[in-house]
Protein backbone atom coordinates (compact mmCIF):
# COMPACT_ATOMS: atom_id res chain seq x y z
CA UNK A 1 0.00 0.00 0.00
CA UNK A 2 1.26 3.48 -0.84
CA UNK A 3 2.14 5.83 2.00
CA UNK A 4 0.88 8.78 -0.05
CA UNK A 5 -2.30 10.29 1.36
CA UNK A 6 -5.42 11.16 -0.61
CA UNK A 7 -7.74 14.00 0.31
CA UNK A 8 -11.46 13.45 0.87
CA UNK A 9 -14.30 15.58 2.14
CA UNK A 10 -16.96 14.20 4.40
CA UNK A 11 -20.09 16.29 3.83
CA UNK A 12 -22.69 15.98 6.56
CA UNK A 13 -26.24 16.23 5.24
CA UNK A 14 -29.18 16.91 7.49
CA UNK A 15 -29.71 19.89 9.74
CA UNK A 16 -32.69 18.83 11.86
CA UNK A 17 -31.45 15.45 13.11
CA UNK A 18 -31.96 16.51 16.72
CA UNK A 19 -35.77 16.89 16.51
CA UNK A 20 -37.51 14.95 19.25
CA UNK A 21 -34.31 14.25 21.18
CA UNK A 22 -33.88 15.05 24.86
CA UNK A 23 -31.22 17.57 25.90
CA UNK A 24 -29.21 14.67 27.34
CA UNK A 25 -29.31 12.77 24.04
CA UNK A 26 -28.27 15.87 22.11
CA UNK A 27 -25.40 16.52 24.52
CA UNK A 28 -24.17 12.92 24.13
CA UNK A 29 -24.24 12.98 20.31
CA UNK A 30 -22.57 16.39 20.11
CA UNK A 31 -19.91 15.33 22.65
CA UNK A 32 -19.30 12.09 20.73
CA UNK A 33 -19.08 14.02 17.44
CA UNK A 34 -16.45 16.45 18.78
CA UNK A 35 -14.46 13.59 20.35
CA UNK A 36 -14.50 11.78 16.96
CA UNK A 37 -13.30 14.96 15.19
CA UNK A 38 -10.55 15.64 17.77
CA UNK A 39 -9.31 12.03 17.55
CA UNK A 40 -9.12 12.22 13.73
CA UNK A 41 -7.15 15.48 13.97
CA UNK A 42 -4.72 14.03 16.53
CA UNK A 43 -4.22 10.97 14.29
CA UNK A 44 -3.36 13.28 11.35
CA UNK A 45 -6.29 11.94 9.30
CA UNK A 46 -8.29 15.20 9.39
CA UNK A 47 -6.91 18.70 8.87
CA UNK A 48 -10.08 20.53 9.76
CA UNK A 49 -13.77 20.88 9.43
CA UNK A 50 -16.58 23.15 10.43
CA UNK A 51 -20.31 23.21 10.90
CA UNK A 52 -22.10 25.47 8.43
CA UNK A 53 -24.77 27.99 9.37
CA UNK A 54 -28.20 27.22 7.98
CA UNK A 55 -28.54 30.55 6.17
CA UNK A 56 -26.53 31.82 3.23
CA UNK A 57 -26.77 33.15 -0.29
CA UNK A 58 -27.06 31.48 -3.67
CA UNK A 59 -25.36 33.21 -6.63
CA UNK A 60 -26.51 32.01 -10.04
CA UNK A 61 -27.01 32.78 -13.71
CA UNK A 62 -25.40 35.07 -16.24
CA UNK A 63 -26.61 38.11 -14.31
CA UNK A 64 -25.01 36.81 -11.08
CA UNK A 65 -28.37 36.98 -9.28
CA UNK A 66 -28.16 36.71 -5.50
CA UNK A 67 -30.92 35.03 -3.49
CA UNK A 68 -31.34 33.72 0.02
CA UNK A 69 -30.50 30.04 0.32
CA UNK A 70 -29.83 27.18 0.50
CA UNK A 71 -33.03 25.83 -1.02
CA UNK A 72 -32.53 22.12 -0.38
CA UNK A 73 -34.77 20.25 2.05
CA UNK A 74 -33.29 20.27 5.55
CA UNK A 75 -32.43 16.54 5.26
CA UNK A 76 -30.36 17.34 2.12
CA UNK A 77 -28.75 20.57 3.33
CA UNK A 78 -25.03 20.32 4.03
CA UNK A 79 -24.60 21.04 7.73
CA UNK A 80 -20.81 20.77 7.87
CA UNK A 81 -17.69 19.00 6.64
CA UNK A 82 -14.41 17.33 7.59
CA UNK A 83 -11.30 17.52 5.37
CA UNK A 84 -9.57 14.13 5.51
CA UNK A 85 -6.07 12.93 4.53
CA UNK A 86 -6.33 9.15 4.21
CA UNK A 87 -4.79 6.20 2.38
CA UNK A 88 -7.78 5.57 0.11
CA UNK A 89 -11.54 5.71 -0.34
CA UNK A 90 -12.05 2.65 1.87
CA UNK A 91 -10.45 4.46 4.81
CA UNK A 92 -12.57 7.57 4.17
CA UNK A 93 -15.73 5.43 4.09
CA UNK A 94 -14.77 3.60 7.28
CA UNK A 95 -14.30 6.97 9.01
CA UNK A 96 -17.69 8.15 7.69
CA UNK A 97 -19.32 5.01 9.11
CA UNK A 98 -18.25 6.15 12.60
CA UNK A 99 -20.28 9.38 12.39
CA UNK A 100 -22.33 9.70 15.60
CA UNK A 101 -25.17 11.40 13.70
CA UNK A 102 -25.93 8.44 11.42
CA UNK A 103 -28.32 6.89 13.95
CA UNK A 104 -30.35 10.12 13.92
CA UNK A 105 -30.78 10.70 10.19
CA UNK A 106 -27.52 12.43 9.22
CA UNK A 107 -26.18 11.26 5.87
CA UNK A 108 -22.44 11.42 5.22
CA UNK A 109 -21.32 12.01 1.65
CA UNK A 110 -17.73 10.87 0.95
CA UNK A 111 -16.12 12.79 -1.92
CA UNK A 112 -12.53 12.71 -3.20
CA UNK A 113 -10.88 16.10 -3.60
CA UNK A 114 -9.80 16.60 -7.23
CA UNK A 115 -6.46 18.01 -8.30
CA UNK A 116 -8.27 20.16 -10.87
CA UNK A 117 -11.90 20.81 -11.80
CA UNK A 118 -13.46 18.32 -14.21
CA UNK A 119 -14.00 20.92 -16.98
CA UNK A 120 -10.34 21.95 -16.88
CA UNK A 121 -9.28 18.29 -16.85
CA UNK A 122 -11.37 17.59 -19.97
CA UNK A 123 -9.91 20.67 -21.67
CA UNK A 124 -6.34 19.61 -20.83
CA UNK A 125 -6.98 16.01 -21.92
CA UNK A 126 -8.58 17.23 -25.15
CA UNK A 127 -5.58 19.47 -25.88
CA UNK A 128 -7.67 22.64 -25.57
CA UNK A 129 -5.45 24.15 -22.90
CA UNK A 130 -2.17 23.61 -21.10
CA UNK A 131 -2.18 21.95 -17.69
CA UNK A 132 -0.62 25.07 -16.18
CA UNK A 133 -2.67 28.25 -16.15
CA UNK A 134 -0.69 31.45 -16.04
CA UNK A 135 -1.67 34.30 -13.75
CA UNK A 136 -2.04 36.54 -16.81
CA UNK A 137 -4.74 34.20 -18.18
CA UNK A 138 -6.59 34.04 -14.87
CA UNK A 139 -6.34 37.79 -14.29
CA UNK A 140 -7.44 38.79 -17.81
CA UNK A 141 -11.14 38.19 -17.20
Amino acid sequence: MSSEKVDYLLLFRGTNWDKGMSPEQIQKVVTDWYAWFDRLKKEGRCSGGHPLQSSGKIVSGKNRAVADGPFAESKETIGGYFYLHVADEAEAVSIAQLCPGLDYGVVVEVRPVAEMCSVRERAVTGGLMAKEISLETVGSR
